[in-house]
């Protein structure tokens, strides 16, 4: 009877070892990075939020909120607490909208007592002037983070309505929920 060479080495054995243990710790260390995957659908993840985060802002943020459910809309929408609104001045609130037969969450800059478009003046380090026009998502957004860096400074912003300069967002109050809600919204889509 001839003699084999045995098929698993000690080197074999050796080598096999460090690829199945280094295949296990690559698969593993990917495995916790697995909400980073690339999306190949084609779909805008802009506004999307996680499960975890909506029931994150559900749970412990919301309660800062007023709640208003539109069954037209199937929507709801969250103003924060800290928003100052009266009869007699026109003001700004920015309201917080999710839609959960789709997933997303919005930011709406929500005039009242007032119509749109809007002048914004924003006096701080440099003096501007933004014209805030009613839009869909994409132009609320790109209005709003016009809006940050002037946040992040403490400008001062006022409505021009007839050219009457109506002071907004001046109380301590107001200034937290605009961060406020800025910070939950920012959470709740991961950016």
């Amino acid at each position: 009877m001839p003699h084999r060479d045995p098929i698993l080495t000690p080197e074999l054995v050796k080598i096999l070892k460090i690829f199945g243990l280094g295949s296990l710790i690559f698969v593993l260390t990917l495995s916790f990075f697995n909400t980073y995957r690339a999306s190949n659908s084609g779909e805008d993840l802009t506004f999307r939020y996680s499960d975890s985060a909506r029931i994150y802002f559900l749970n412990l943020k919301a309660i800062n909120y007023d709640r208003e459910f539109r069954k037209d809309a199937g929507m709801t929408l969250y103003r924060h607490n800290g928003f100052v609104q009266t009869d007699s001045f026109p003001g700004l609130v920015l309201a917080l909208i999710l839609n959960p037969a789709k997933d997303e969450a919005y930011l709406y800059l929500e005039p009242y007592q007032t119509e749109w478009p809007l002048e914004l003046q924003i006096e701080g380090s440099s003096d501007t002037l933004l014209e805030l026009k009613n839009g869909n998502k994409f132009d609320h957004l790109q209005q709003i983070e016009q809006l940050l860096p002037y946040l992040s400074e403490n400008a001062d912003f006022s409505l021009l309505i007839q050219n009457q300069k109506i002071p907004i967002w001046s109380e301590e109050s107001e200034r937290e929920a605009l961060k406020a809600t800025f910070e939950d919204y920012f959470r709740l889509i991961d950016l």
